[in-house]
C-alpha cells in the first residue's frame, strides 16, 4: 500500500488539466493542499497496526492487503467495517474524508458489469474489463473518485429528449478501438486531485436514451477531459493554528471528443444496466453516508455543547433538550447503516420484483435502511446549525480577526472582553469562537452544509426510494383485518 508521500508524488507527474479563476492548475498547488492533507489521512491511518481491521482488507482478486477504500464487499463484515471507518476517519478531519466515492463507484460498476455481460449472453467483456482495471486500482493503492451527476439541461425532459444533446454524458461514436465521449459531470469531489474517474450514468433510462448508458474510467488528466475546480478552504491562520486543517475540492469535467478505448469501458448503451448503475452508486454512497454524517453529527454535538460550556449555559433544561435532539439524529443514522449493513445481501431491489440476486456475489446494502438513515441525516443539516446558533449567539459571526488578538493596541482589551467562562481559558474561549466562525460562518461552512444536505442524494431522492421500495400495500391490508374491512390480511407479516 501507498504511502501519503507516495499519493501526492504521483499527482506531480500528471499533465495539467485543471483550471481554477481562468487559470492552469498544478494538482499539488499548495490551495489544494488542505484537501490532500485530508485524503492523506486514509494513507496514514491505514498504515497505523491498531487500524488494520478496519482500514484495511484482503483483496478477492489478488489475495494481498489493500487499502479498504479500493476494496469490494465480500460480506456484512466488509459493510460494518466499512461504516465504522468512514465514522472514525471523519471525526479525525472533522467532515468529509473525500475517498467514499472510489469505494461506492467500484462497488457500484463491479456489480452491474457482471449483469450486463450475462444479459449480453457473453457478446461484451465488461466485467473482465473492470476486473483488469480494479486489479490495479487496488494494487497501486490510487485515489478513484465518481463522476454521476449530469448538467441535467431542461429538468422536464428526458435525456434524448434534450435540445442540447449532450447535456446527459453520452457516446457520441462507437468505434472499433472504443468510443468517443461529449458531456458534462458536475460537483465530482475530489477529482481535481484523484489518480483516476469512474463515470456512470445518473439516472434510470429509456430504450431510446441507451447512449446516455455510459460507464468507463479514465485518469484524471486524460485527454479530451478537462476540469473546472472549485477549492474549500478556511481562511487561512497564522498564529492560532487549527488542530487539523481540512480541505474540499469539486470539479466540473468537460468531455470534448474524449476517446476511451474498449479496456476502460463498463457498460456502452444497456439502458436497463445504465439506470442499475445510477441505483447501485446513490445506494452504496448513502451507506457511506451513515458513517460521514454521524461523524460530522460527534463534531457538531460537541461544538453545541462546548458553546453552552463557553456561555456558562450548560446546565439550562433547554441546552440538554437541544443536546440530546442531536444525538437522536446521529445515532438513528448510524443505527440505520448498521442494519443496512447487518441485512446486506448480493441481492438488489429492483421496482416490481422485490430483492433479487444481483452480480457475482459481492455484498449490497439493505436499500429501505440506507435511504432512511441518509433522509434522516440530511433533512437535520440545518436544523442541526440553528441549535449551534441558538446556542452561540451572535459571537461567531462578528468575531475579530486573529491579527487584531495580537494587535497591542486591542489584543489584551478584546481577550478581556471575550471571556465568559470564568473555569476556562480566555485563549481556549477565543480559539472555540475562531472554530465556530469557520464551521458555520464562512464561505466554506456555507458549502459543506449544502453538501451535507444534498451530498449522496437531496432528500426528496431518499423519500421516492423509501416509498417505491416499502412495502405500504401489506400495512394497508394489515389496518383492514383490524378494521374490519373487506380486503384484510393478518397473516401479511407471518407470510415473508
Amino acid at each position: 500500500m501507498r504511502t501519503k508521500e507516495d499519493y501526492i508524488k504521483g499527482l506531480t507527474k500528471m499533465k495539467r488539466n485543471i483550471y481554477y479563476d481562468g487559470q492552469l492548475l498544478d494538482r499539488t498547488d499548495e490551495l489544494q493542499m488542505d484537501c490532500l492533507n485530508t485524503i492523506g489521512v486514509t494513507y496514514d491511518e491505514a498504515a497505523r497496526p491498531e487500524n488494520q481491521k478496519l482500514c484495511t482488507a484482503i483483496s478477492h482478486l489478488t489475495g494481498e492487503r489493500i487499502n479498504r477504500f479500493n476494496h469490494i464487499h465480500q460480506n456484512k463484515e466488509d459493510l460494518h467495517n466499512k461504516q465504522d471507518m468512514t465514522r472514525m476517519l471523519c471525526q479525525k478531519v472533522g467532515g468529509c474524508i473525500q475517498r467514499c466515492m472510489g469505494i461506492d463507484g467500484t462497488n457500484a460498476i463491479y456489480n452491474v458489469s457482471y449483469e450486463a455481460d450475462k444479459a449480453n449472453k457473453g457478446a461484451t467483456q465488461y466485467h473482465e474489463n473492470f476486473k483488469k482495471w480494479l486489479t490495479r486500482f487496488q494494487t497501486e493503492d490510487l485515489i478513484g473518485c465518481c463522476a454521476q451527476t449530469d448538467t441535467k439541461g431542461d429538468r422536464m425532459l428526458r435525456p434524448a429528449e434534450q435540445p442540447n444533446p449532450s447535456a446527459y454524458v453520452r457516446i457520441k461514436e462507437r468505434r472499433k478501438d472504443g468510443i468517443i465521449v461529449e458531456g458534462c459531470k458536475l460537483h465530482i469531489s475530489e477529482a481535481s486531485v484523484a489518480d483516476e474517474i469512474l463515470v456512470l450514468p445518473t439516472r434510470a433510462l429509456r430504450p431510446e436514451d441507451k447512449d446516455y448508458a455510459v460507464a468507463f474510467a479514465v485518469p484524471g488528466d486524460w485527454d479530451g477531459m478537462k476540469q473546472v475546480v472549485t477549492i474549500h478552504n478556511f481562511r487561512p491562520r497564522e498564529h492560532y493554528k487549527r488542530g487539523f486543517v481540512p480541505g474540499y475540492t469539486d470539479s466540473y469535467l468537460l468531455f470534448d471528443n474524449c476517446f476511451v478505448p474498449w479496456e476502460r469501458v463498463f457498460l456502452a448503451g444497456e439502458n436497463l444496466m445504465g439506470g442499475a448503475c445510477a441505483l447501485l452508486f446513490a445506494l452504496f454512497h448513502r451507506h457511506s453516508y451513515s458513517g460521514c454524517k454521524p461523524a460530522i453529527g460527534d463534531v457538531i454535538l460537541g461544538a453545541a455543547a462546548l458553546a453552552a460550556e463557553v456561555n456558562n449555559i450548560h446546565k439550562e433544561s433547554h441546552v440538554r433538550e437541544k443536546l440530546a435532539e442531536i444525538i437522536m439524529t446521529i445515532e438513528l443514522g448510524y443505527a440505520a447503516g448498521y442494519t443496512a449493513s447487518d441485512l446486506g445481501k448480493p441481492e438488489l431491489y429492483i421496482p416490481g420484483m422485490g430483492f433479487v440476486p444481483f452480480g457475482p456475489g459481492s455484498y449490497i446494502p439493505h436499500s429501505i435502511y440506507c435511504n432512511v438513515g441518509r433522509c434522516l441525516s440530511g433533512e437535520a443539516v440545518f436544523r442541526e446549525a440553528e441549535i449551534i446558533c441558538d446556542i452561540a449567539g451572535g459571537i461567531i459571526a462578528t468575531f475579530p480577526h486573529e491579527k487584531d488578538f495580537k494587535n497591542p493596541e486591542t489584543g489584551e482589551q478584546l481577550l478581556k472582553y471575550t471571556k465568559r467562562n470564568p473555569k476556562m481559558s480566555v485563549e481556549d474561549q477565543a480559539n472555540f469562537w475562531r472554530f465556530l466562525g469557520d464551521v458555520f460562518c464562512s464561505a466554506t461552512g456555507g458549502i459543506m452544509n449544502v453538501g451535507n444536505y444534498h451530498g449522496g442524494g437531496s432528500p426528496i431522492m431518499e423519500q421516492i426510494a423509501i416509498t417505491t421500495q416499502y412495502d405500504i400495500e401489506s400495512r394497508k391490508k394489515l389496518v383492514k383485518y383490524h378494521a374490519g374491512m373487506s380486503g384484510g390480511d393478518r397473516e401479511v407479516f407471518s407470510k415473508k
